[in-house]
């Protein structure tokens, strides 16, 4: 979402700091009073329904709109930006959370490169109660190749952008060379979503994640030629 929107990896910190405090980054259904989902917020407050507040592309962008409405909120420190855009009872939590937030941070938004993999536990079918909100629901509507292509664009906007879907079985992405965060930022997505998106593996950048092989995490790839600058994602 803050690729789409074009946002610095400060605004990442600050929504990570926010959503550990509000709910250790669980989409809850519970809360103080009316309060769910990742950050918390409140249908009687104007946040939205409660089906939209549980639906975290939906969370993250509201709470990314009031963000950005607060003065030179990169320079600001971490507890005051999120207690201006949260209004909570206990405005000085949010920095215990800082460091963490910044960490997870530079992982999520591809700086560090692979240095996040998921592992494959089992075979368990797409979840079908998805009520179309996450990936699973995305790619249940598209199917196959188009699925994922839509669930990426819902999360990262046009940026990238697809090339042309041949069939079911592949996506690519160009990555220009001045974009490799944002390429790797997409890959570690793609691999936490790979059970949902029935992707078997994630290559970029001469390194390689396979569903069947998801303990051994990133494994090094002889890159193909003509695939230099180019995220592959190979489905089901």
């Amino acid at each position: 979402m803050a690729h789409a929107r074009g946002l610095p990896e400060r605004a990442v910190t600050i929504a990570l700091a926010t959503a550990i405090q509000e709910s250790k980054l669980r989409n809850l259904t519970y809360g103080d009073r009316d309060s769910i989902g990742l950050f918390q917020q409140r249908p009687s407050q104007g946040w939205g329904s409660p089906a939209q507040i549980r639906d975290p592309v939906y969370a993250s962008g509201r709470f990314f709109d009031a963000l950005v409405k607060v003065p030179d909120y990169v320079a600001l420190p971490v507890t005051v930006v999120a207690q201006r855009v949260q209004h909570s009872g206990y405005p000085e939590a949010y920095a215990q959370h800082e460091d963490m937030a910044t960490t997870l941070a530079d992982v999520l938004t591809g700086r560090e490169g692979p240095a996040l993999s998921c592992t494959v536990s089992g075979t368990d079918p797409v979840p079908s109660d998805t009520g179309g909100s996450g990936a699973a629901g995305v790619v249940s509507e598209a199917g196959g190749g188009g699925g994922v292509t839509a669930a990426v664009r819902r999360e990262f906007g046009d940026v990238p952008t697809a090339l042309p879907v041949t069939g079911g079985g592949s996506v690519s992405y160009p990555i220009p060379t001045d974009q490799v965060s944002t390429g790797w930022s997409l890959a570690l997505w793609l691999v936490c979503h790979a059970t949902e998106l029935n992707a078997t593996s994630v290559t970029f950048n001469g390194r390689r994640w396979s569903s069947t092989a998801s303990n051994q995490g990133w494994t090094h790839t002889t890159p193909d030629p003509g695939q230099t600058g180019t995220l592959a994602v190979a489905l089901s």
